[in-house]
């Protein structure tokens, strides 16, 4: 547990951060101009320049997320997936779309078993072809792109193909996943990335990716079957199937029949507010909306963000509702997910009586919701791989996507200079436990499950108040959970509720991040019975919020993100560099 914590944290957080980002006033822009926060300020910077020439919200951010592909190759891109939620602004206008990769039809529940009968451990099943599914990023944009674009599809890859072909400079952070995740990148796609010696490209150095370029620009020219049908994915087959390192059993059939899903979306009350995210197989959404409904008889406001109570009632309610998550939720096409039962104001009223404001309950079992079949699950690792894009349109649109290719740099399989995912590896790898069928087994076609939470919170006057997302494998739920209860329950802006500390709690114990608010806590927290350990967080995320008629931008100071609205105001980011918040190297 802790090796990963560490790990989360070395690989989401190159520049720490306090959690007490100075108060500050939005900046007063055209309430008509549109907004795009992401974790990289170029990918930003393409998304703005796609607002400019008249494109929407969705048309903004899949520029962002090409962008994102070629400057932040090691978190997401076209070799991966995404889940994305849109609106016309209104609750009923809310709509979600399912991009989230495959399972090749061929793979069975013991997909990540050795050759001798047992079991894989994660980090033996992440390298090479098995832990790759099937992409589901462009079909996911190409079906969003009919529903709500404005310009041409292969306008939104103009500011992409530009960067690949005419190069960028290497930041700190992609220098750091080099140097953390590159290892099992293939010798092939390493070549990006090193000089004549075989070193990785310093920071500052000026990196083109040519075989890039020419992909997205096909795709541009001739849409996102380019990818699906025809060369391309003859390509990915041959890879995934003759890797050196678990080889797969993949067709171009697989990729052909890919289809992505619009799903409807889950949404609950909170305090007046309207939350509404994704459903399954996602899990975040369902588990956001727990945390914070089993939390809405408790009066946080009062006590405040200080207020060692407050948090502990936090992590608590985390823990309940990730003993119903590990238990219920997978891909609901394969599986019954209760979620009706889940979220039923009576079931979550019986699960809040079990929080204490004053002791931790110490055993945390999944409850009973109505319509809970007799299948269990295993809690299976998530590795961070991920970004968050928020943006908004002069028309009132916004849209919230959270995309990875799951761990960093993914397989470490790359296709044309972009790196092809392992989001297999989200998949339980074995699929009994008890006697019981694990509802998040591999099955050939079954979509793993995830805890990316893309969400839209709506005021009381029925208009978006924020638009949120966050990376970080699951710690995703809390980051985002947290973030609603700073801006609705701590009165914070979106900037300074990402920025606050995160205590991640989905089981007895948990991580309190250091650095933050809680180094003062802990001897509260303690004597109210947490067992929790002061440590580095791997979190980033990144919001849109409504202020007085003019949108406000947020980005988490942990990373190189940034926010910035149509006319160029950038939200200003603080960061501060001190050593009790410096994630282990």
């Amino acid at each position: 547990m802790k090796r990963a914590i560490l790990l989360l944290a070395t690989l989401l957080a190159p520049l720490p951060v306090t959690a007490q980002t100075p108060a500050q006033a939005p900046p007063k822009t055209d309430p008509a101009q549109g907004i795009v926060s992401a974790a990289d300020p170029r990918a930003v910077a393409a998304g703005v320049e796609i607002l400019r020439e008249g494109g929407s919200s969705i048309d903004a951010a899949i520029a962002t997320m090409l962008a994102l592909n070629v400057v932040e190759p090691y978190n997401s891109g076209i070799g991966g997936g995404s889940f994305l939620l849109h609106s016309n602004g209104t609750p009923d206008s809310t709509t979600s779309f399912d991009g989230r990769e495959t399972a090749p039809d061929a793979a069975t529940g013991k997909w990540f078993y050795a050759d001798d009968g047992t079991p894989m451990s994660h980090a033996e099943a992440v390298p090479g072809g098995r832990s790759v599914g099937v992409p589901g990023d462009l079909r996911m944009w190409a079906k969003a792109h009919e529903a709500y674009g404005k310009l041409p599809w292969a306008k939104l890859f103009e500011p992409a193909i530009r960067l690949a072909r005419g190069g960028f400079v290497v930041t700190p952070r992609l220098y750091r996943a080099f140097q953390i995740g590159g290892d099992h990148i293939e010798p092939e796609a390493k070549k990006i990335f090193t000089d004549a010696n075989g070193d990785w490209l310093p920071v500052g150095t000026w990196l083109q990716n040519p075989a890039q370029a020419d992909l997205l620009q096909k795709i541009a020219e001739h849409g996102a079957d380019y990818f699906y049908v025809g060369p391309v994915a003859q390509r990915i087959v041959a890879k995934v199937d003759n890797a050196a390192r678990n080889p797969s059993k993949m067709t171009t059939g697989d990729l052909a029949s890919y289809q992505a899903k619009q799903r409807d979306t889950v949404c609950e009350g909170y305090r007046g507010y309207t939350l509404c995210s994704m459903g399954p197989p996602s899990s975040g959404g369902i588990t956001v909306l727990m945390i914070l409904k089993q939390l809405e008889r408790f009066d946080l406001s009062a006590m405040g963000a200080d207020s060692a109570t407050a948090w502990h009632l936090f992590a608590e309610s985390q823990r309940l509702a990730f003993a119903d998550r590990n238990r219920y939720i997978a891909d609901s096409d394969y599986v019954h997910v209760p979620i009706k039962g889940m979220l039923d104001p009576h079931y979550l009223a019986k699960r809040s009586k079990l929080i204490s404001p004053d002791s931790t309950l110490g055993s945390y079992e999944p409850g009973k919701p109505a319509g809970a079949p007799k299948r269990i699950t295993a809690p299976q690792s998530e590795v961070p791989g991920t970004s968050h894009i928020a943006t908004a349109d002069k028309w009132g649109d916004v849209t919230s996507v959270t995309s990875t290719i799951e761990g960093y740099w993914g397989s470490g399989l790359a296709i044309d200079g972009t790196f092809l995912n392992n989001e297999l590896t989200d998949f339980d790898i074995v699929p009994e436990k008890d006697g019981y069928l694990v509802a998040n087994r591999v099955e050939g076609g079954k979509r793993p499950r995830s805890s990316m939470s893309p969400t839209i919170v709506y005021g009381p006057d029925g208009k978006v108040r924020m638009v949120v997302g966050a990376a970080g494998g699951p710690t995703i739920i809390g980051q985002v959970a947290k973030a609603i209860m700073g801006v609705i329950d701590f009165h914070m802006s979106a900037q300074q509720a990402i920025a606050t500390g995160l205590i991640y709690a989905p089981a007895a114990g948990g991580v309190a991040e250091s650095g933050t608010q809680f180094e003062a806590m802990m001897p509260a927290l303690q004597k109210l019975g947490e067992q929790l350990k002061l440590a580095p967080l791997g979190v980033k995320a990144n919001a849109i919020e409504r202020v007085d008629g003019h949108w406000v931008g947020a980005a988490d100071p942990r990373s190189e993100g940034v926010a910035m609205t149509e006319d160029g105001v950038a939200t200003r980011i603080v960061r501060a560099d001190t050593p009790t918040n410096r994630p282990a190297e």
